[in-house]
This record gives structure tokens, C-alpha cells and sequence, in this order.
């Protein structure tokens, strides 16, 4: 019931807040003005492109389990740099103070392995439903504080079971109670300090789609702009201090409510801290029901005007940190993939689609490994680093041409390509003269090019021609 509600509402709100669709976004393919890009230790521009890792299923000796070396090396095989690592404060810390050291062993070797296959780790507290007290996974039961409200499971629509009375005020407890918010804090510091030095991580993911309680009279753009101004801020503003004290350079990612990601503008604040993320998640109510994309609707253009609005104003770096629906094969869905993914690249400095694993729903690939339908449109040829200033750059799925133009700074530009039918033909174009180079049919490859500070550089790439 209350995801149909949800589904009106916003539909509802994206008609009477839509305006034209673009004419093709963006020449470029920068970001749009007062966006920031991520970067690396080096000042280098980063673009992240890759998948969630999950295991949902394990729990105590076995959690983490499903998760193996092979997702890395396919991941690193298909030309993706990133992996957004799910894991579960009910495992870190399953009774209040005792820490799992198996646990945190079992995560170190998960970053192990991304390290070795190159592929940047963003650690994410995750969390469903708030967590094992309502059958689900994330803050630990004895964290859990209801006031004895009703729960009723919702086992053909879970989200619904998030507007159940329990749910909303463990949310509130969990927010406003010092001795819960000390022991989250105390969790984000039993991770930063056992994982700031580790070359994998890239940053902490604080909580994963935290949601709230809804008031007498209030609707849910209205509650979700209160939560996230009145308890999602300072939370996030704890847990950095807690963070800072342990590790004072990793990147944090914080959330809005996952209400934004039908186009309602956030209500969060200032997080005091220079190097935060905006990490929303882009989903559609409808597709997650089961409709197919509906162009028609202004959907991808009103997410995209509402999710800039806030990082714009507080010059954060974007990075979507989920994405993709669940029938990735209906009619329209190769049109949505190509749409999304122009939206996604004009204002973020990376993704990870949902979720990287072997067989059917929401699986990236199937069990031999291939991509499902129209999930292969996620690897294309990006520039996971540019030693620069980025002036131009392009993806056109048309024709499978990339294109980066930069002025270069002190420092080594990478440009990845996934494996290619025909191969690709990569020219590298500077005061030096024209370089190229060529990838074989079914390879992935990382070209890297090295170029005087102040150069004016242009990479171009596509499908290489047959003899």
C-alpha cells in the first residue's frame, strides 16, 4: 500500500515539477557548473564506473562469503575501476562493544582482493529495513528501540515495511538517543582506523539509504526534507568527527533519503568537512514495481535537476551509488540504459550499479559471466584518471567513440577501454604529434600517457576497423 502511495505521490510531484526533455545534454560531458570533481592523492581527476558487492545472505562465520576474488577479476576484465562493498553493522558488532575481529579480517581480505585487480573500494554501512529486528540486515537488534509500535512484514514489498510504526521509531531513536548515536560513532571508528591506510579504499558510505518518521499531517517530500535537515546533517556531522579521528583523509559519502531519487530535492545541510561525497541512489518507483521506462514522463531530466541542486550549492562531488532497475529487458529498456547513462556522466563523477553478481533479478551478469540485457551498455570507454584540467569529453554509444580533451597538469592520465567486438583504435593527439594505439577484438586495456604540465591533450577512441 504504501509503495503505491509513494508511486502517486511522486508521480505526481514529477509532472507538476518537469520541464522539456534536453536535445542531447551536454557537448562536454562536464559537470554542470559548481559541481566539483572527485580526485585522487595526486589532484588527478577521477571517474569511477562500477557495480555493488554484496552478501546479504551470510551472517556471522559465513558473512562475506559469497563474495570471491572472481568478482574483482571480472570487474577489472570488463574495463570497471569500482565496487561499493556492503557491509553490516550487525556482523561488525554483534553484541554492544565486541567487535568481530573475524569479521574486519574477512573485509580485509575482500580489499585484498580489489587491490590486486585495481579496483577502488567504497565501504558502505549498509542497511534494509533498518535491520535483523525486522528480518532484514544492517544496525544490530540491540541497537534497535521501538517503544513496542507494531511491525507487520511486507514480504511482496519490502519498502513498505519502512513506513511500519516500529520501523520509523527505531529511525528516530537511532537519530536522537546519545548512547545510539555514540555506538554508531564508535562503529565508523572501529572501521576508519582498521581500514584508512588500506590502498583499495577510496571512502566510507556512512548509512545506506537512512529513512525516518513521518508526522501526523506531513507528506513525504515534507518529512524527507525534515529528516535529512534536522537529523540526517548532524548525524553525518558525528560520524565525520568520529571518522576524522582516526583517518583525516578518506573520502565520506553521505546519503539523502531515498525519496530524492524520484526527483525531490534534498533537505541535508552543511556537512563540515572538505572531502565529502554526495552519494544518492537513482531509482524510479514505477520501474522498481515492474513498468517498463517511460521516456514521455521527464523522469531522468527531473532526477537530474533535483539531484545537482544540492551538491551545486555546497561544491560536493557526485557519485551514484545505485542505479539500475530490476526487468532490464523490457521494450524501452535499451533506451533507458543509453538515457541514464548520458544523465549520469554529465554531472557524476562515477557510479555503481546494483549489483554485481552471477545469475538472474538484479544480477549484472549471468552465471557464465555475460551480461544480461542491456546491462553491456555500462562498459564503455572512460578516463578513470586525468593528470588536468578537463576541457571536453565524450561518450557517444552511437557510434562507440570516446573522446577527452584536457590541459595537463604534472602526472599520468588513464584512459580504459572494455572488451570491443572489433577491438578499439585509440590516437592520443598533443605538441608531440599523433599517437596510436590498438586494442584486439575481446581485450580491456588501460593506456596511460605521460605529458608536459600545460599541454593541450586530446585522446580519441573507437571501434577499430577491419582490414
Amino acid at each position: 500500500m504504501y509503495r503505491r502511495l509513494l508511486a502517486v505521490l511522486v508521480s505526481t510531484l514529477l509532472l507538476l515539477c518537469a520541464a522539456p526533455a534536453r536535445a542531447g545534454g551536454t557537448a562536454t560531458g562536464a559537470a554542470p557548473d559548481g559541481i566539483p570533481r572527485l580526485t585522487d592523492d595526486r589532484g588527478r581527476v577521477l571517474t569511477l564506473r562500477g557495480w555493488n558487492v554484496e552478501d546479504k545472505t551470510h551472517r556471522g562465520e559465513a558473512a562475506l562469503s559469497a563474495i570471491t576474488e572472481r568478482h574483482f577479476r571480472d570487474l577489472r576484465a570488463q574495463g570497471f575501476n569500482f565496487a561499493r562493498l556492503l557491509v553490516f553493522w550487525d556482523d561488525l558488532e554483534p553484541e554492544r562493544g565486541r567487535y568481530s575481529e573475524r569479521y574486519l579480517r574477512k573485509i580485509d581480505q575482500v580489499l585484498d582482493w580489489a587491490h590486486t585487480h585495481r579496483v577502488h573500494v567504497l565501504i558502505d554501512a549498509h542497511q534494509d529495513v533498518f535491520g535483523p529486528a525486522f528480518g532484514h540486515r544492517g544496525t544490530p537488534e540491540w541497537a534497535t528501540r521501538t517503544d513496542g509500535l507494531p511491525f507487520t512484514p511486507h514480504p511482496d514489498d519490502w519498502f513498505a515495511e519502512y513506513f511500519e510504526p516500529a520501523v520509523q521509531r527505531a529511525f528516530t531513536h537511532l537519530y536522537e538517543d546519545p548512547d545510539l548515536r555514540g555506538a554508531q560513532a564508535g562503529m565508523w571508528r572501529v572501521l576508519a582506523d582498521r581500514f584508512a591506510d588500506h590502498p583499495a579504499v577510496i571512502g566510507y558510505d556512512l548509512i545506506n539509504e537512512p529513512m525516518g518518521e513521518v508526522r501526523e499531517g506531513e507528506d513525504l517530500p515534507t518529512a524527507a526534507r525534515r529528516i535529512e535537515a534536522e537529523q540526517l546533517t548532524p548525524m553525518y556531522n558525528r560520524i565525520a568527527d568520529a571518522v576524522r579521528s582516526v583517518d583525516p583523509d578518506t573520502w565520506l559519502f553521505v546519503e539523502p533519503t531515498p525519496i530524492v531519487g524520484e526527483g525531490v530535492p534534498t533537505g541535508l545541510g552543511r556537512i563540515d568537512d572538505p572531502r565529502t561525497v554526495y552519494a544518492p541512489h537513482f531509482y524510479n518507483t514505477a520501474m522498481e514495481a515492474g513498468a517498463d521506462h517511460d521516456p514521455s514522463a521527464g523522469w531522468i531530466e527531473a532526477y537530474e535537476r533535483a539531484v545537482t541542486e544540492y551538491p551545486a550549492r555546497y561544491r560536493m562531488p557526485v557519485v551514484v551509488g545505485e542505479w539500475g532497475p530490476l526487468n532490464n529487458a523490457l521494450p524501452n529498456m535499451g533506451r533507458f540504459y543509453r538515457e541514464a547513462l548520458a544523465s549520469l556522466n554529465r554531472y557524476s563523477s562515477g557510479w555503481a550499479g546494483y549489483v554485481w553478481c552471477y545469475g538472474g533479478g538484479y544480477c549484472a551478469v549471468d552465471a557464465e559471466g555475460r551480461f544480461r540485457t542491456n546491462k553491456e551498455q555500462t562498459a564503455a570507454p572512460y578516463a578513470p584518471a586525468v593528470a588536468g584540467r578537463v576541457t571536453a569529453e565524450g561518450y557517444a554509444p552511437d557510434s562507440g567513440t570516446y573522446r577527452l580533451e584536457y590541459r595537463s597538469s604534472r602526472g599520468v592520465t588513464e584512459v580504459s577501454v572494455p572488451p570491443g567486438a572489433s577491438g578499439w583504435r585509440i590516437e592520443v593527439t598533443g605538441p608531440a604529434g599523433p599517437r596510436v594505439r590498438t586494442v584486439p577484438a575481446g581485450r580491456t586495456a588501460t593506456v596511460r600517457i605521460h605529458a608536459r604540465p600545460g599541454e593541450h591533450v586530446t585522446v580519441g577512441v573507437g571501434p577499430r576497423r577491419p582490414r
